[in-house]
Protein backbone atom coordinates (compact mmCIF):
# COMPACT_ATOMS: atom_id res chain seq x y z
CA UNK A 1 0.00 0.00 0.00
CA UNK A 2 3.13 2.11 0.16
CA UNK A 3 1.99 3.63 -3.30
CA UNK A 4 1.84 7.53 -4.01
CA UNK A 5 -1.48 7.48 -4.89
CA UNK A 6 -2.27 6.58 -0.98
CA UNK A 7 -0.78 10.15 -0.62
CA UNK A 8 -3.72 11.87 -2.35
CA UNK A 9 -6.18 10.25 -0.79
CA UNK A 10 -8.81 12.45 0.97
CA UNK A 11 -8.90 10.91 4.57
CA UNK A 12 -12.43 11.63 6.54
CA UNK A 13 -12.97 13.33 9.89
CA UNK A 14 -9.54 14.11 11.37
CA UNK A 15 -7.73 10.69 10.19
CA UNK A 16 -4.58 11.50 8.51
CA UNK A 17 -2.77 9.14 5.90
CA UNK A 18 -0.57 7.67 8.77
CA UNK A 19 -3.43 6.15 10.41
CA UNK A 20 -4.23 4.44 7.47
CA UNK A 21 -1.02 2.57 6.99
CA UNK A 22 -1.43 2.11 10.96
CA UNK A 23 -4.63 0.21 10.62
CA UNK A 24 -3.46 -1.78 7.47
CA UNK A 25 -0.31 -2.89 9.39
CA UNK A 26 -2.76 -3.89 12.70
CA UNK A 27 -4.02 -7.67 12.24
CA UNK A 28 -6.12 -7.84 14.84
CA UNK A 29 -9.94 -8.13 14.50
CA UNK A 30 -10.77 -4.19 15.65
CA UNK A 31 -7.64 -3.41 13.30
CA UNK A 32 -9.39 -4.64 9.98
CA UNK A 33 -12.90 -3.78 10.84
CA UNK A 34 -11.64 -0.17 11.80
CA UNK A 35 -9.76 -0.15 8.52
CA UNK A 36 -12.79 -1.96 6.23
CA UNK A 37 -14.81 1.29 7.96
CA UNK A 38 -12.49 4.19 7.16
CA UNK A 39 -12.35 2.38 3.44
CA UNK A 40 -16.04 2.11 3.37
CA UNK A 41 -16.21 5.95 4.21
CA UNK A 42 -13.65 6.92 1.29
CA UNK A 43 -15.55 5.01 -0.88
CA UNK A 44 -18.89 5.97 -0.79
CA UNK A 45 -18.76 9.79 1.32
CA UNK A 46 -20.65 12.17 -0.60
CA UNK A 47 -18.29 15.25 0.87
CA UNK A 48 -15.05 13.34 -1.26
CA UNK A 49 -14.92 12.32 -4.62
CA UNK A 50 -12.30 9.35 -5.43
CA UNK A 51 -10.31 9.35 -8.79
CA UNK A 52 -10.50 6.88 -10.49
CA UNK A 53 -7.05 5.24 -9.20
CA UNK A 54 -8.45 5.55 -5.85
CA UNK A 55 -11.47 3.89 -6.19
CA UNK A 56 -9.13 0.66 -7.78
CA UNK A 57 -7.38 1.01 -4.60
CA UNK A 58 -10.41 1.32 -2.61
CA UNK A 59 -12.23 -1.57 -4.28
CA UNK A 60 -8.86 -3.67 -3.81
CA UNK A 61 -8.28 -2.92 -0.04
CA UNK A 62 -12.14 -3.77 1.01
CA UNK A 63 -12.17 -7.00 -1.08
CA UNK A 64 -8.83 -8.20 1.09
CA UNK A 65 -10.16 -7.01 3.69
CA UNK A 66 -14.03 -8.23 3.49
CA UNK A 67 -13.76 -11.32 4.70
CA UNK A 68 -11.90 -10.86 7.95
CA UNK A 69 -14.19 -7.75 9.85
CA UNK A 70 -16.93 -8.30 11.77
CA UNK A 71 -20.25 -9.69 10.18
CA UNK A 72 -21.97 -6.09 11.50
CA UNK A 73 -19.55 -4.10 9.34
CA UNK A 74 -20.22 -6.37 5.76
CA UNK A 75 -23.40 -6.24 6.58
CA UNK A 76 -23.71 -2.10 6.85
CA UNK A 77 -21.17 -2.11 4.43
CA UNK A 78 -23.72 -4.10 2.02
CA UNK A 79 -26.45 -2.10 3.09
CA UNK A 80 -24.62 0.88 1.77
CA UNK A 81 -23.70 -0.24 -1.71
CA UNK A 82 -26.65 -2.21 -2.40
CA UNK A 83 -28.31 1.23 -3.41
CA UNK A 84 -25.55 2.39 -5.37
CA UNK A 85 -25.15 1.90 -9.26
CA UNK A 86 -21.41 3.12 -9.20
CA UNK A 87 -20.86 0.10 -6.59
CA UNK A 88 -17.82 -1.78 -7.62
CA UNK A 89 -19.16 -4.79 -9.55
CA UNK A 90 -16.00 -6.83 -7.76
CA UNK A 91 -16.89 -5.96 -4.18
CA UNK A 92 -20.32 -6.13 -4.95
CA UNK A 93 -20.29 -9.64 -6.32
CA UNK A 94 -17.93 -10.93 -3.23
CA UNK A 95 -20.72 -9.55 -0.80
CA UNK A 96 -23.64 -11.21 -2.58
CA UNK A 97 -21.59 -14.28 -2.17
CA UNK A 98 -21.40 -14.00 1.02
CA UNK A 99 -23.60 -14.95 4.44
CA UNK A 100 -27.34 -14.40 3.60
CA UNK A 101 -27.20 -12.27 6.21
CA UNK A 102 -24.52 -10.22 4.49
CA UNK A 103 -26.11 -11.12 0.83
CA UNK A 104 -29.43 -10.08 1.30
CA UNK A 105 -29.61 -6.37 0.75
CA UNK A 106 -27.38 -6.90 -2.01
CA UNK A 107 -29.52 -9.94 -3.87
CA UNK A 108 -32.52 -7.89 -3.26
CA UNK A 109 -31.61 -4.76 -4.63
CA UNK A 110 -27.87 -3.90 -6.13
CA UNK A 111 -28.55 -3.08 -9.91
CA UNK A 112 -25.14 -3.89 -10.63
CA UNK A 113 -25.27 -7.78 -10.22
CA UNK A 114 -25.83 -8.98 -14.36
CA UNK A 115 -28.03 -11.92 -14.73
CA UNK A 116 -25.20 -14.88 -15.18
CA UNK A 117 -23.78 -13.50 -11.71
CA UNK A 118 -26.95 -14.17 -10.41
CA UNK A 119 -28.11 -17.36 -12.02
CA UNK A 120 -24.56 -18.39 -11.25
CA UNK A 121 -25.23 -17.49 -7.64
CA UNK A 122 -28.82 -19.54 -7.97
CA UNK A 123 -26.69 -22.60 -9.42
CA UNK A 124 -24.33 -22.60 -6.09
CA UNK A 125 -25.24 -20.86 -3.52
CA UNK A 126 -28.16 -21.79 -0.31
CA UNK A 127 -31.81 -21.48 -0.90
CA UNK A 128 -31.91 -18.03 1.16
CA UNK A 129 -29.68 -16.47 -1.47
CA UNK A 130 -32.03 -17.89 -4.38
CA UNK A 131 -35.33 -16.34 -2.21
CA UNK A 132 -33.05 -13.41 -1.98
CA UNK A 133 -33.16 -12.90 -5.65
CA UNK A 134 -36.63 -14.05 -6.31
CA UNK A 135 -38.04 -10.85 -4.07
CA UNK A 136 -35.10 -7.99 -6.35
CA UNK A 137 -37.28 -5.33 -8.30
CA UNK A 138 -36.50 -6.75 -11.08
CA UNK A 139 -36.21 -10.37 -12.59
CA UNK A 140 -35.61 -11.05 -15.69
CA UNK A 141 -36.80 -14.31 -17.78
CA UNK A 142 -33.72 -16.00 -17.61
CA UNK A 143 -32.89 -15.37 -13.97
CA UNK A 144 -36.76 -16.94 -13.41
CA UNK A 145 -36.02 -19.57 -15.26
CA UNK A 146 -32.74 -20.39 -13.21
CA UNK A 147 -35.42 -20.10 -9.83
CA UNK A 148 -37.73 -22.63 -11.33
CA UNK A 149 -35.17 -24.99 -12.09
CA UNK A 150 -34.13 -25.28 -8.49
CA UNK A 151 -38.10 -27.00 -8.03
CA UNK A 152 -37.83 -25.43 -4.70
CA UNK A 153 -41.66 -24.43 -3.77
CA UNK A 154 -40.88 -21.69 -1.51
CA UNK A 155 -38.29 -19.85 -3.91
CA UNK A 156 -40.84 -20.36 -7.32
CA UNK A 157 -43.73 -18.82 -5.09
CA UNK A 158 -41.87 -16.22 -3.96
CA UNK A 159 -41.15 -15.34 -7.60
CA UNK A 160 -44.64 -16.42 -8.58
CA UNK A 161 -45.86 -13.46 -5.94
CA UNK A 162 -43.37 -10.62 -7.76
CA UNK A 163 -45.39 -8.87 -10.14
CA UNK A 164 -41.91 -6.93 -11.33
CA UNK A 165 -40.44 -10.46 -12.26
CA UNK A 166 -41.03 -11.07 -16.14
CA UNK A 167 -41.39 -14.97 -16.58
CA UNK A 168 -41.83 -16.07 -20.12
CA UNK A 169 -44.85 -17.71 -21.30
CA UNK A 170 -42.98 -21.38 -21.47
CA UNK A 171 -42.15 -21.15 -17.95
CA UNK A 172 -45.52 -20.20 -17.06
CA UNK A 173 -47.07 -22.78 -18.72
CA UNK A 174 -45.04 -25.00 -17.13
CA UNK A 175 -46.07 -23.69 -13.58
CA UNK A 176 -49.29 -24.22 -14.43
CA UNK A 177 -48.99 -27.96 -15.25
CA UNK A 178 -46.86 -28.00 -11.99
CA UNK A 179 -49.25 -26.58 -10.58
CA UNK A 180 -51.66 -29.60 -10.58
CA UNK A 181 -49.86 -31.34 -7.53
CA UNK A 182 -47.75 -28.14 -6.10
CA UNK A 183 -50.85 -26.74 -4.60
CA UNK A 184 -49.27 -23.40 -2.92
CA UNK A 185 -48.79 -22.20 -6.43
CA UNK A 186 -52.16 -22.15 -7.82
CA UNK A 187 -53.35 -19.14 -5.67
CA UNK A 188 -50.55 -16.95 -7.03
CA UNK A 189 -50.58 -18.07 -10.37
CA UNK A 190 -54.15 -16.97 -10.61
CA UNK A 191 -53.56 -13.41 -9.19
CA UNK A 192 -50.63 -12.79 -11.91
CA UNK A 193 -51.73 -10.61 -14.67
CA UNK A 194 -49.77 -11.58 -17.40
CA UNK A 195 -51.68 -15.58 -16.95
CA UNK A 196 -53.01 -15.92 -20.66
CA UNK A 197 -56.76 -16.76 -20.18
CA UNK A 198 -56.33 -20.22 -21.63
CA UNK A 199 -53.90 -21.35 -19.07
CA UNK A 200 -56.34 -19.44 -16.33
CA UNK A 201 -58.81 -21.53 -17.41
CA UNK A 202 -57.09 -24.70 -17.48
CA UNK A 203 -56.28 -23.98 -13.79
CA UNK A 204 -59.49 -22.81 -13.05
CA UNK A 205 -60.94 -26.89 -14.04
CA UNK A 206 -57.62 -28.59 -12.39
CA UNK A 207 -58.78 -26.66 -9.48
CA UNK A 208 -62.67 -27.36 -9.32
CA UNK A 209 -62.33 -30.92 -10.71
CA UNK A 210 -59.90 -31.81 -7.52
CA UNK A 211 -62.52 -30.16 -5.42
CA UNK A 212 -65.23 -31.85 -7.08
CA UNK A 213 -63.23 -35.62 -6.14
CA UNK A 214 -62.93 -34.41 -2.76
CA UNK A 215 -66.52 -33.95 -2.52
CA UNK A 216 -67.51 -36.89 -4.70
CA UNK A 217 -65.15 -39.01 -2.39
CA UNK A 218 -66.99 -37.51 1.24
CA UNK A 219 -69.96 -37.59 0.69
CA UNK A 220 -73.27 -39.05 -1.45
CA UNK A 221 -74.04 -36.72 -3.95
CA UNK A 222 -75.21 -36.90 -7.50
CA UNK A 223 -72.19 -36.80 -9.99
CA UNK A 224 -74.14 -35.49 -12.23
CA UNK A 225 -75.62 -32.62 -10.58
CA UNK A 226 -72.46 -31.51 -9.09
CA UNK A 227 -70.19 -31.24 -12.29
CA UNK A 228 -73.00 -29.18 -13.89
CA UNK A 229 -73.10 -26.70 -10.85
CA UNK A 230 -68.81 -26.82 -10.76
CA UNK A 231 -69.02 -26.00 -14.56
CA UNK A 232 -71.36 -23.42 -14.06
CA UNK A 233 -69.17 -21.89 -11.35
CA UNK A 234 -65.93 -21.61 -13.33
CA UNK A 235 -67.62 -20.24 -16.36
CA UNK A 236 -69.08 -17.27 -13.88
CA UNK A 237 -65.15 -16.76 -12.68
CA UNK A 238 -63.70 -16.70 -16.35
CA UNK A 239 -66.53 -14.05 -16.48
CA UNK A 240 -69.08 -15.71 -18.01
CA UNK A 241 -67.31 -18.46 -20.69
CA UNK A 242 -70.21 -19.57 -22.43
CA UNK A 243 -71.22 -23.34 -23.58
CA UNK A 244 -70.77 -23.98 -27.35
CA UNK A 245 -73.07 -21.20 -29.15
CA UNK A 246 -76.18 -22.21 -31.31
CA UNK A 247 -74.22 -20.83 -34.39
CA UNK A 248 -71.40 -23.52 -33.39
CA UNK A 249 -73.87 -26.08 -32.63
CA UNK A 250 -75.65 -25.71 -36.24
CA UNK A 251 -73.18 -24.04 -39.16
CA UNK A 252 -76.10 -22.02 -41.94
CA UNK A 253 -73.43 -22.34 -43.97
CA UNK A 254 -73.38 -25.88 -44.50
CA UNK A 255 -77.24 -26.25 -44.38
CA UNK A 256 -80.07 -26.48 -47.23
CA UNK A 257 -82.04 -23.37 -47.68
CA UNK A 258 -85.47 -24.69 -46.84
CA UNK A 259 -88.07 -22.95 -45.39
CA UNK A 260 -89.25 -25.91 -42.97
CA UNK A 261 -85.66 -26.74 -41.78
CA UNK A 262 -84.96 -23.53 -41.05
CA UNK A 263 -87.76 -22.90 -38.73
CA UNK A 264 -86.94 -26.58 -37.05
CA UNK A 265 -83.28 -24.64 -36.45
CA UNK A 266 -85.44 -21.86 -34.72
CA UNK A 267 -87.70 -24.01 -32.95
CA UNK A 268 -87.09 -25.17 -29.37
CA UNK A 269 -85.60 -28.02 -28.74
CA UNK A 270 -87.83 -29.77 -27.66
CA UNK A 271 -90.13 -29.02 -31.11
CA UNK A 272 -87.41 -31.29 -33.12
CA UNK A 273 -89.20 -34.72 -33.48
CA UNK A 274 -87.71 -38.05 -34.27
CA UNK A 275 -89.65 -38.07 -37.71
CA UNK A 276 -88.14 -34.76 -38.46
CA UNK A 277 -84.60 -36.27 -37.66
CA UNK A 278 -85.45 -39.39 -40.15
CA UNK A 279 -86.36 -37.38 -42.10
CA UNK A 280 -82.92 -35.70 -42.94
CA UNK A 281 -81.18 -38.40 -43.16
CA UNK A 282 -83.87 -39.88 -46.00
CA UNK A 283 -83.39 -37.00 -47.65
CA UNK A 284 -80.14 -37.39 -48.15
CA UNK A 285 -79.33 -34.01 -46.03
CA UNK A 286 -76.89 -35.27 -43.37
CA UNK A 287 -75.50 -31.90 -42.63
CA UNK A 288 -79.11 -30.87 -41.83
CA UNK A 289 -79.23 -33.98 -39.42
CA UNK A 290 -76.51 -33.39 -37.46
CA UNK A 291 -77.15 -29.89 -36.91
CA UNK A 292 -81.11 -30.78 -35.82
CA UNK A 293 -79.38 -33.44 -33.52
CA UNK A 294 -77.68 -31.42 -32.11
CA UNK A 295 -79.88 -28.85 -31.63
CA UNK A 296 -82.38 -31.46 -29.83
CA UNK A 297 -79.53 -33.03 -28.01
CA UNK A 298 -77.12 -30.17 -26.74
CA UNK A 299 -73.87 -31.68 -27.77
CA UNK A 300 -70.97 -30.32 -29.81
CA UNK A 301 -71.42 -30.79 -33.36
CA UNK A 302 -67.84 -32.89 -33.42
CA UNK A 303 -68.99 -35.24 -31.05
CA UNK A 304 -72.35 -35.70 -32.80
CA UNK A 305 -70.46 -37.02 -35.72
CA UNK A 306 -68.72 -39.69 -33.52
CA UNK A 307 -71.69 -41.32 -32.51
CA UNK A 308 -73.39 -41.34 -35.87
CA UNK A 309 -70.41 -42.46 -37.68
CA UNK A 310 -68.60 -44.94 -34.92
CA UNK A 311 -69.49 -48.78 -35.04
CA UNK A 312 -71.10 -50.60 -32.59
CA UNK A 313 -73.77 -47.49 -32.15
CA UNK A 314 -74.04 -47.24 -28.04
CA UNK A 315 -72.96 -43.77 -28.09
CA UNK A 316 -76.15 -42.76 -30.75
CA UNK A 317 -78.30 -45.14 -28.54
CA UNK A 318 -77.62 -42.89 -25.61
CA UNK A 319 -78.12 -39.74 -27.03
CA UNK A 320 -81.52 -40.57 -29.06
CA UNK A 321 -82.59 -42.37 -25.31
CA UNK A 322 -81.41 -39.05 -23.53
CA UNK A 323 -83.95 -37.38 -25.88
CA UNK A 324 -86.67 -39.33 -25.46
CA UNK A 325 -87.04 -41.30 -28.44
CA UNK A 326 -88.63 -44.38 -28.85
CA UNK A 327 -86.79 -47.64 -29.94
CA UNK A 328 -88.56 -47.94 -33.34
CA UNK A 329 -87.47 -44.81 -33.98
CA UNK A 330 -83.86 -45.49 -32.67
CA UNK A 331 -83.45 -48.42 -35.27
CA UNK A 332 -84.61 -46.84 -37.86
CA UNK A 333 -81.97 -43.96 -37.63
CA UNK A 334 -79.60 -46.58 -36.56
CA UNK A 335 -79.62 -48.18 -40.35
CA UNK A 336 -80.11 -44.93 -41.94
CA UNK A 337 -77.42 -43.45 -40.01
CA UNK A 338 -74.83 -46.75 -41.36
CA UNK A 339 -75.72 -45.77 -44.90
CA UNK A 340 -74.79 -42.22 -44.33
CA UNK A 341 -71.52 -43.00 -43.20
CA UNK A 342 -68.77 -42.39 -45.43
CA UNK A 343 -66.70 -45.07 -47.11
CA UNK A 344 -67.86 -48.54 -46.10
CA UNK A 345 -71.50 -48.34 -45.58
CA UNK A 346 -72.49 -52.18 -45.42
CA UNK A 347 -74.13 -53.40 -41.93
CA UNK A 348 -72.92 -56.01 -39.69
CA UNK A 349 -75.21 -58.88 -39.25
CA UNK A 350 -75.42 -58.61 -35.38
CA UNK A 351 -74.92 -54.93 -35.29
CA UNK A 352 -78.46 -54.08 -35.38
CA UNK A 353 -79.73 -56.22 -32.77
CA UNK A 354 -76.85 -55.83 -30.53
CA UNK A 355 -77.50 -51.69 -30.63
CA UNK A 356 -81.40 -52.11 -29.93
CA UNK A 357 -80.47 -54.15 -26.97
CA UNK A 358 -78.41 -52.14 -25.60
CA UNK A 359 -80.95 -49.20 -26.10
CA UNK A 360 -83.61 -51.18 -24.47
CA UNK A 361 -81.92 -52.32 -21.47
CA UNK A 362 -80.71 -47.95 -20.92
CA UNK A 363 -83.07 -45.86 -19.14
CA UNK A 364 -83.60 -42.49 -20.02
CA UNK A 365 -82.74 -41.26 -16.85
CA UNK A 366 -79.32 -43.14 -16.77
CA UNK A 367 -78.90 -41.70 -20.77
CA UNK A 368 -79.57 -38.30 -19.74
CA UNK A 369 -76.65 -38.56 -16.86
CA UNK A 370 -74.38 -39.88 -19.48
CA UNK A 371 -75.12 -37.15 -22.00
CA UNK A 372 -75.08 -34.32 -19.33
CA UNK A 373 -71.27 -35.07 -18.61
CA UNK A 374 -70.66 -35.22 -22.34
CA UNK A 375 -72.08 -31.58 -22.17
CA UNK A 376 -69.29 -30.64 -20.08
CA UNK A 377 -66.38 -28.49 -21.35
CA UNK A 378 -63.77 -30.57 -22.82
CA UNK A 379 -60.87 -28.91 -20.58
CA UNK A 380 -63.04 -30.10 -17.74
CA UNK A 381 -63.77 -33.81 -18.28
CA UNK A 382 -59.95 -33.95 -19.33
CA UNK A 383 -58.79 -32.61 -15.79
CA UNK A 384 -61.24 -35.18 -14.07
CA UNK A 385 -59.14 -38.13 -16.35
CA UNK A 386 -55.95 -36.46 -14.92
CA UNK A 387 -57.20 -36.14 -11.16
CA UNK A 388 -58.64 -39.96 -11.58
CA UNK A 389 -55.00 -41.23 -13.23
Amino acid sequence: MATNPEHTLRVPGDLEVDDLFNLARDKSVQGRTRLAEVVGDLFLGESNVLSDTERVLMTDILRQLIHDVEMSVRKKLADRLADSPDAPSELVQTLANDDIEVAHSILSRTPVLQDLELIEIIQHRTYEHQLSIAMRDEVSESVSDALVETGDVKVIRTLIENPRAEISDNTMEFLVNESKTKLPLQEPLLDRPDLNPGLAKKMYWWVSAALRQYIVDKYEVDESELDAAVEGSVRNILGGDPAPSEAEIIDPAAMPHRKRLAEKQAAPSDRISAGDLLQSLRNGDVHGFLALFGRASGLRPNLIKRLVYEPGGEGLAVACKSIGMKKSDFGSLFLLSRAARPGDQTVDPDEVPNALGFFDRLTEDAAKKVTNRWRLDPDYLHALKQIDG
